[in-house]
């Protein structure tokens, strides 16, 4: 996860740096849509905290308590982020922006250092530096992402990603980019036409952009938070390893659910051969539990049942 880190701390001081401007150039003129993208930035800001907190403890080490670790931590707080997106970003934008239209005001002007500048030039100077330092930080998302994704087609590899600190980031910056689109076109449609209240559809806009994406979050670390296998190619590697076991007469099953992000959790059902002795037995799950685990660093806890394949039938046991 050394990518998803790196990525937050990209994220996190850009958002911080542009947060500061965008309330500048808010205070200075009144821009709702700048507002609303100042508090957007601050929301992204905690969110990436919030991410680092939920990474450092994902890494605690298991106790009687938690005997199988904390890695799920991360998908809790990634969770949390998505709420506050939806509700710190995007409620918050929407009311502004409907306050904007039923009460329009222009852009004021604004004095720093004793010099008298356009409103309409603050914003756009303002937003300006917002894109090219959320486009930097973008960047620095993209190409981690780009390094976990692999063949993968990126809407896919998001569905597929176990990791949603990285999709999070990415998710965010991305939004947080078309966010200052709207919102440099908000201003300057505003300025151009003289229709201050296209200031606050804008606004509304943002908003909009922020829900849609608190959403889809939502949905994607609710699958992680309450337990999701692991990817497809893993399950089959795993079930083509025991398969290669000699003394195994069927595979009844083969469950996985990732514990974190790099912490897979494998449950095998195996029909073995009835002539088997039990210390043959014993050396053939020794070595399946040692060749899954070197196959695959992810996977860390492997627990295997001997079980005849119509009693796992009759359990409910998905039969190979």
């Amino acid at each position: 996860m050394a990518e998803s880190t790196g990525a937050i701390y990209t994220a996190a001081g850009a958002n911080l740096a542009i947060a500061a401007a965008k309330f500048v150039g808010a205070f200075l003129t009144g821009s709702t849509a700048m507002l609303a993208e100042g508090a957007h930035s601050v929301v992204d800001t905690a969110n990436q905290i919030l991410l680092l907190v939920g990474l450092k403890r994902a890494r605690k080490p298991p106790t009687e308590r938690h005997p199988f670790g904390y890695g799920r931590e991360i998908y809790f707080y990634a969770f949390v982020v998505a709420l506050m997106i939806f509700l710190g970003g995007g409620i918050f934008a929407i009311y502004e922006g409907a306050e904007k239209i039923m009460h329009p005001e222009p852009a004021a002007d604004a004095t720093i250092l004793g010099y008298r500048l356009p409103g309409f030039w603050v914003n756009v100077a303002i937003l300006g530096f917002a894109i090219l330092a959320e486009g930097y930080s973008c960047l620095v998302a993209v190409r981690a992402f780009w390094a976990e994704k692999g063949d993968r087609p990126p809407i896919t590899a998001i569905r597929r990603s176990k990791d949603p600190s990285l999709f999070t980031i990415l998710v965010e910056d991305v939004a947080a980019l078309i966010g200052l689109v709207i919102a440099f076109t908000g201003v300057v449609a505003a300025h151009v036409l003289d229709q201050p209240a296209l200031d606050g559809w804008a606004s509304v806009g943002i908003g909009l952009v922020l829900v849609g994406m608190a959403i889809f979050l939502m949905v994607e670390t609710h699958g992680l938070l309450i337990g999701e296998a692991a990817d497809p190619e893993v399950v089959a590697q795993i079930r083509e390893i025991v398969r290669a076991e000699p003394g195994v007469r069927h595979v009844n099953a083969v469950l996985t659910q990732h514990l974190g992000p790099d912490d897979i959790l494998v449950n095998v059902s195996l029909d073995m051969a009835d002539d088997l002795s039990g210390a043959e037995i014993e050396s053939a799950v020794t070595r399946l539990d040692r060749t899954l685990r070197e196959r695959n660093r992810e996977v860390t806890r492997v627990f295997i049942e001997i079980q005849d394949r119509r009693a796992a039938a009759r359990d409910g046991a998905a039969v190979a």
